[in-house]
């Protein structure tokens, strides 16, 4: 009896020494334990930081998808293989790729304000930096695509909707206050002079497959301010 003891207790030893025991029988040999994080990035001992990494990685994949497929080729299981993530992931952050892709889509820089004292100089700082974003960001590709699908995608319109106009907010902002200077008439149709900046912008993105340089900011503002002209004030001027 005395025997068996010492046997058994040279056992229970030897499991301590190598952490082989009841409380650590699976994790030794690899085996996932309960309640493990299933998925990379998924929440687990790491807590919330690694769950906002799937997130970013999530909506990283969807752009270069978006950009390299369009949005009609797009699928859930498409962006969770190019995320490194499950599908189940992905449902369990947005039900459909619709809020997923628009998601995504609000990540990419929009117009920022500028107030330089001036409609010519607000809209030519403006534009300058739009301009560049489509060098640097996956916008070019990007943004034709939800527009093509816009057309026909109630759906998709009723989401990104409000987003475009939130992100075009800025340029309105330097029309107001082209109003408040006696730049601009107080009756002035700003949505529509607002069409009218861009407007060439969306032509060679969208029908030329053709992007806009930075320094052709100065020439498209300068034309464009000659049609808003005639929308100038008494006493004002269009730039």
């Amino acid at each position: 009896m005395a025997a068996n003891g010492r046997i058994a207790a040279r056992r229970a030893g030897a499991a301590a020494h190598t952490g082989i025991g009841a409380g650590a029988t699976g994790a030794a040999v690899g085996e996932a334990r309960p309640g493990a994080p299933s998925e990379p990035g998924e929440t687990g001992g790491a807590g919330r930081p690694r769950s906002e990494a799937a997130h970013r990685a999530i909506l990283e994949a969807t752009l270069r998808l978006l950009s390299e497929v369009g949005f009609s080729a797009l699928t859930v299981e498409g962006v969770a293989q190019r995320a490194g993530v499950g599908k189940a992931t992905i449902y369990r952050r947005w039900p459909s790729k619709l809020p997923l892709v628009v998601e995504a889509f609000s990540q990419l820089p929009a117009f920022e304000d500028a107030d330089t004292g001036s409609l010519e100089g607000d809209l030519r700082a403006i534009l300058q930096q739009y301009l560049a974003n489509f060098l640097t960001t996956p916008l070019a590709a990007v943004y034709p695509s939800l527009a093509a699908e816009r057309v026909h995608n109630p759906e998709l319109g009723a989401l990104l909707d409000p987003l475009l106009q939130a992100r075009r907010r800025p340029l309105e902002s330097a029309l107001r206050r082209a109003q408040s200077r006696g730049e601009l008439a107080p009756g002035a149709n700003l949505e529509l002079a607002a069409d009218l900046i861009v407007g060439p912008i969306a032509v060679h993105l969208f029908f030329r497959g053709a992007r806009l340089h930075p320094t052709q900011a100065a020439p498209l503002v300068r034309l464009a301010l000659r049609g808003i002209a005639p929308l100038a004030g008494p006493g004002g001027g269009a730039g």
